[in-house]
């Protein structure tokens, strides 16, 4: 790892294991004691700052992706690559709890000039939880596109099925139209949708033995993405041999699922994650 960085806070419990990182306040690594890592980070991942750290699950906001306009830098805004503030860390035998923040002071863009604070709470013990809670703190309202992106680990992505999404409408980025699910989701090649569903999911992996439940709150869409050999080795944090272990299965509120934040008020985007076995998983 870069010095460039501080080092992740790392946690063990009775129940967990995990690393969070201050900046992007994006965990990078959580198991329940006893079990493979869940979260995906890439052996090549960048811990500099200036630069996204590939895996775990990082924060977009105030855009996704490139915005809705389509033009907007950095790549899903500036939330995951800022240092956030640990504001509360409480820390159990089987359970550890914190909280992060985030205001205009910290982080800002022209294209995002407004007043706002963001608090993320982190709740890690045998289920992992995840709170995007965003204040408008000026006088004029705003609109935000977010999601909590988290990238599961998986034992091949070609033999894994995400469950949940049969009868969703989505759109579809690689082919650049829209289409409605049909049973589960499989995995055969370059795979980068936007769901209008909010799960629940689970996320069948035979070859590690388990089910990834994953829930989410408040979020009007899931993205679902893997970028399959030929986008991977594109990607230098990424790489040729790599991309077959994990699958992203996001929470988010984007494209015309935006959300306009009136001032005063605040909203919340969640994620739950949970480790099942492969037949004894109902959906969260």
């Amino acid at each position: 790892m870069s010095e460039d960085l501080p080092p992740a806070r790392t946690y063990a419990t009775s129940e967990m294991t995990a690393e969070v990182h201050d900046y992007g306040a994006q965990v990078t690594r959580w198991a329940p004691t006893g079990a493979d890592p869940v979260l995906w980070l890439s052996p090549r991942a960048r811990f500099e700052p200036g630069a996204a750290i590939r895996g775990g699950v990082p924060i977009c906001f105030p855009w996704f992706g490139p915005g809705r306009s389509g033009d907007l830098a950095p790549a899903h805004g500036f939330a995951r690559i800022t240092p956030w503030r640990l504001t509360a860390e409480v820390v159990g035998e089987a359970a550890v709890n914190l909280t992060f923040e985030l205001t205009q002071d910290d982080a800002s863009a022209e294209a995002f000039p407004h007043r706002y604070h963001a608090a993320y709470r982190v709740g890690l013990g045998p289920e992992l939880a995840l709170d995007l809670t965003v204040t408008n703190t000026g006088d004029e309202p705003f609109e935000v596109d977010e999601a909590l992106h988290a990238y599961l680990a998986v034992g091949d992505v070609r033999e894994v099925w995400l469950e949940g999404l049969d009868g969703a409408r989505y759109v579809d980025k690689v082919s650049d139209g829209e289409a409605t699910q049909q049973g589960d989701v499989r995995f055969t090649g370059e795979t980068d949708r936007v769901y209008h569903s909010g799960g629940p999911m689970r996320l069948v992996d035979p070859q590690l033995g388990r089910t990834l439940v994953v829930g989410t709150r408040d979020a009007h869409n899931v993205v679902v993405w893997t970028p399959w050999w030929a986008k991977a080795g594109q990607a230098g944090d990424i790489g040729e041999a790599a991309w077959t272990s994990f699958v992203c299965v996001e929470a988010a509120n984007a494209l015309e699922d935006y959300v306009t934040v009136a001032p005063g008020a605040s909203h919340t985007l969640g994620y739950r994650l949970r480790v099942e076995g492969l037949a004894d998983a109902p959906l969260a």
